[in-house]
């Protein structure tokens, strides 16, 4: 007898609609002959040891006989646990143990443990988006796996956890009736729930200079290089940072936990990608592990970040090969990874902030301590942070080591609410003036367009339109990219910065004090590098 079942493999972040076939002979053999076609990896050839399992745990009781499973459409390849699920209710459909013959409305996902219960698997989120999008109407899915899938609205997701669980609620469902009711996440609630942050930049003696920088780099999502000796508090501006950015709009959320859900990182008591991500990798990170790699490719710390923020502390550390990787997510907001088997695409729009010293011994410019280091090795040190690269940072800026005055004395610092007021104000003028126009920009290789959120994402054409200068503004620009050597990349990034410096002050017009400022943000690099 044939029974055929549905469910989905994912594909780097999108997932794809698969058939499960199930063929059961009928006639009793000495020995079960069970065979999976389809071009299944490991993991879904070994499914035949625990699906069997499972359904014998779970009282079932069924005849050697052979056993066929067709995974279509057959010219993609399958991987994961996730078709344990649809296997087993397959196996039972043709065995005769369902009264509900037609599955075309449901799509079943999940791994089963030898005892018939259900296991998380990874990719919910994308699984429910691909089953709205092909207009299955039902989900069933592990219970831990719910809240993630739930946020979709327009599926019903049924969360179980048991083989036994699934089987009486298809059979309900024959009946008219299911006998459980679907989850229901309010996605509103949890975007607008409190936001709380391990660290505060009240905690911040001095660096006032730093401070602007961070803000005016959260206010338009501008990448950011601290260059400053040990201790001068590099690291603890850019812990900071997170609490100063603004919240996630749903579209970021959704796109976002899409690909922690395939990574596997996503809490699966949230379900949702509620905060910008913060990723800080170590330095001996692998190329693969930053950017993303495998046989089949997984998403790097690159996409991980995501409409968040990467921290690369201790920047010339990093393998020169490593930080060369990351030329054309700065630039595109989307890494491809290529292989024999399949090229995927992987969303890489995240802001980047770094950290170094200036020398080797790091007290190169120090007014309290005396450099060792010699020019060669100061060349050589700082040589190891590209040209290229460095042209794609917008902000440069120095931190130098904190006065003891500073460090002891003087009231309370600013802290993060009063900055991300700031911020957040800035950013709703942003989106404000992106919506009116309805601008969005180019986001892959296959010409898909993504709406803007901040200053950093507008192109050229979108530079033109938003960032016009009065003569005198233009006069210091082009001034500055004659004596500094400033290329068009640096060009376009420092009006994207005076976009956002104004947008900070509330003020529609560029003015000259905003080119100004942004220009001093790409000045430093000329005292290291040149």
């Amino acid at each position: 007898m044939l029974f055929k079942a549905r469910s989905a493999a994912v594909y780097g972040i999108d997932a794809h609609i698969i058939d499960v076939e199930v063929d059961f002979s009928g006639v009793r053999l000495e020995k079960e002959i069970f065979s999976t076609v389809g071009l299944p990896d490991a993991a879904v050839r070994e499914s035949r040891d625990r699906v069997r399992s499972a359904i014998k745990n779970s009282g079932f009781d069924i005849p050697p006989t052979r056993i066929t499973i067709n995974l279509a459409p057959a010219d993609l390849k399958k991987e994961g646990s996730g078709f344990d699920l649809p296997i087993a209710i397959g196996i039972l459909g043709a065995y005769g143990a369902l009264h509900c013959k037609d599955l075309d409305d449901y799509l079943l996902v999940g791994e089963l443990g030898l005892d018939g219960s259900l296991r998380a698997v990874q990719g919910m989120l994308p699984i429910a988006v691909a089953a709205l999008a092909k207009g299955i109407k039902n989900l069933i899915i592990p219970a831990s796996n719910a809240r993630e899938a739930a946020v979709v609205k327009g599926v019903n997701v049924y969360p179980v956890k048991s083989l036994l669980e699934v089987r009486e609620l298809l059979n309900s469902a024959s009946f008219g009736a299911m006998s459980a009711q679907p989850l229901v996440v309010e996605t509103a609630e949890l975007m607008n729930s409190m936001q709380h942050f391990p660290f505060d930049f009240k905690d911040v003696r001095g660096q006032h200079v730093a401070k602007r920088a961070l803000e005016v780099a959260a206010a338009g999502g501008h990448n950011i290089l601290m260059i400053g000796p040990p201790g001068s508090g590099k690291t603890m501006l850019a812990k900071r940072l997170p609490s100063i950015l603004a919240p996630l709009r749903f579209e970021e959320a959704l796109e976002t936990t899409k690909i922690h859900s395939v990574a596997g990182v996503l809490d699966a008591e949230q379900g949702l990608v509620t905060h910008r991500p913060f990723r800080s990798p170590h330095h001996t990170i692998s190329d693969a592990g930053l950017i993303g790699g495998g046989m089949i490719p997984r998403p790097g710390e690159v996409s991980l970040a995501h409409n968040g923020l990467l921290f690369l502390d201790e920047l010339p550390e990093f393998p020169r090969n490593v930080l060369e990787v990351l030329r054309q997510p700065l630039e595109d907001g989307m890494v491809t990874i290529s292989r024999a088997a399949m090229s995927l695409s992987f969303p890489a729009r995240f802001m980047l902030a770094a950290a170094m010293n200036p020398c080797p011994c790091g007290y190169f410019n120090d007014k309290s301590r005396d450099c060792m280091c010699t020019p060669p090795m100061i060349q050589r040190y700082v040589s190891k942070v590209s040209g290229p690269l460095l042209d794609r940072i917008d902000i440069h800026i120095e931190v130098p080591a904190v006065q003891y005055k500073e460090l002891r004395g003087g009231a309370a610092a600013e802290g993060s609410e009063e900055i991300r007021a700031r911020v957040l104000a800035a950013r709703e003028r942003q989106h404000a003036r992106f919506s009116q126009t309805g601008e969005r920009t180019k986001g892959s290789a296959k010409g898909a367009s993504r709406q803007i959120f901040a200053n950093s994402q507008m192109n050229t054409q979108q530079i033109r339109v938003h960032c016009e200068l009065s003569s005198d503004a233009e006069r210091l620009l082009e001034r500055a990219m004659q004596q500094q050597g400033l290329s068009a990349r640096a060009h376009d990034r420092i009006l994207k910065v005076a976009r956002s410096i104004a947008d900070l002050g509330g003020e529609q017009d560029i003015a000259v004090k905003h080119i100004a400022e942004a220009i001093q943000y790409r000045t430093l690099d000329r005292s290291y590098w040149s």
